[in-house]
């Protein structure tokens, strides 16, 4: 049985001055631990340590460091890179002349270092024929998989999210698959997102905005291992492409009579949606897509009236 995904909460806005350290509490007088062995792996790449310091909100230990660019490389759950974006960057810091924006390294597991939040800047710098960058050096190895809630430099679009967490999860498969798949959800972000990963892995040109509500609202994360937990999104995600075929042969029917908008699949999948009439708790997430399979067999396109349409909405179609 999939349970419904609790609502998330946000914290409350604290009072202005309770949180953290003050600025000389962020003075670090020696590197110890972790920290320490980091600053050694920062040497041996022939990099340079600038600095040191604890971060003024949780007080862990941080290096400001130089390194060799060709030392960094991003961590390999990430989404793809964008080429206008890391050529718009690279434009903007010739411009100014300064690179001011260090990236997050954390060691890799084989030598050098993973950047999980900076790679968009790291091929900008490439591109401009760089040979070094700065970098806050984290020792803490789990922040490599932490990739959704630092990435912020550019904005994720659905596809994206899902490409990124579902290569997070079978990195973390490969790296020990008997731990519980809950025990990751802050850095896998929605349960439904390993799915759509599957799907768009396995179809490029998947439309899941259509499906992302469905989804979002019936999958949470499992308390079982990693290893079960990915079968079972790889077999919705069959479902759910094997729905998007029917629905895809729906909305060709519907372009066949003249009927255009750019939000035909999302008005497909809406009418067969039995979530729309179901008070309290909605069946499991496997019965809906059956269900909705079958009614996508049913679909009579000849019902259709050009004002169904008009106010269609959701999710526009994602052929890109």
């Amino acid at each position: 049985m999939v349970k419904r995904a609790t609502a998330r909460r946000r914290p409350r806005k604290a009072k202005p001055g309770t949180k953290g350290l003050g600025p000389a509490e962020c003075q670090l007088s020696q590197l110890t631990g972790g920290v320490a062995e980091a600053a050694e792996e920062v040497r041996k790449a022939n990099g340079c340590v600038v600095g040191s310091y604890k971060e003024p909100l949780g007080g862990r230990p941080l290096l400001l460091a130089i390194l060799p660019i060709d030392a960094v490389e991003p961590t390999p759950f990430q989404r793809d890179l964008s080429d206008a974006h890391h050529k718009r960057l690279a434009d903007v810091i010739n411009k100014t002349g300064r690179f001011l924006d260090p990236i997050i390294a954390v060691l890799a597991p084989k030598g050098g270092f993973w950047t999980p939040n900076g790679r968009h800047r790291l091929e900008a710098m490439r591109r401009l024929g760089a040979r070094s960058i700065s970098a806050l050096v984290v020792a803490d190895p789990e922040v490599a998989w932490q990739i959704l809630a630092l990435n912020t430099e550019k904005a994720h679009n659905l596809k994206e999210r899902s490409l990124e967490v579902i290569r997070i999860h079978r990195g973390l498969v490969d790296e020990d698959a008997t731990r519980p798949e809950s025990r990751f959800a802050f850095y896998l972000d929605e349960a439904a997102l390993i799915t759509l990963g599957v799907c768009y892995e396995r179809a490029k040109r998947f439309g899941g905005g259509a499906y992302h509500p469905i989804l979002r609202r019936l999958e949470t994360f499992a308390d079982e291992p990693l290893s079960t937990a990915i079968k079972h999104h790889e077999k919705r995600a069959s479902m759910v492409l094997d729905l998007e075929d029917r629905v895809a042969a729906v909305v060709k029917k519907l372009k066949e009579r003249g009927l255009v908008s750019p939000y035909l699949r999302s008005f497909v999948v809406a009418r067969i949606n039995p979530l729309r009439w179901i008070q309290g708790e909605p069946p499991p997430l496997e019965d809906v897509l059956k269900t909705m399979r079958e009614r996508a067999n049913k679909f009579n396109v000849d019902r259709i009236r050009p004002q169904d349409l008009a106010g269609a909405g959701g999710a526009p179609d994602e052929e890109v």
